[in-house]
């Protein structure tokens, strides 16, 4: 019983800073295009060489 003194407020806080950094991504606008990001993902443009300069 003593560890459930310890593993419940640490999973709180773990859970808090999931929490916390999910709203911070979700106010820094990290979720803004994600079509975009989809198309870029998928395309097969410089997948054989490095981008020219």
């Amino acid at each position: 019983m003593d560890v459930l003194t310890m593993l419940i407020p640490v999973s709180l806080g773990l859970g808090a800073i999931g929490l916390t950094a999910f709203v911070w991504a979700l106010r820094t606008h990290q979720f803004e295009d994600p079509h975009g990001d989809g198309e870029r993902f998928l395309s097969t443009r410089w997948d054989d060489e490095p981008r020219p300069d």
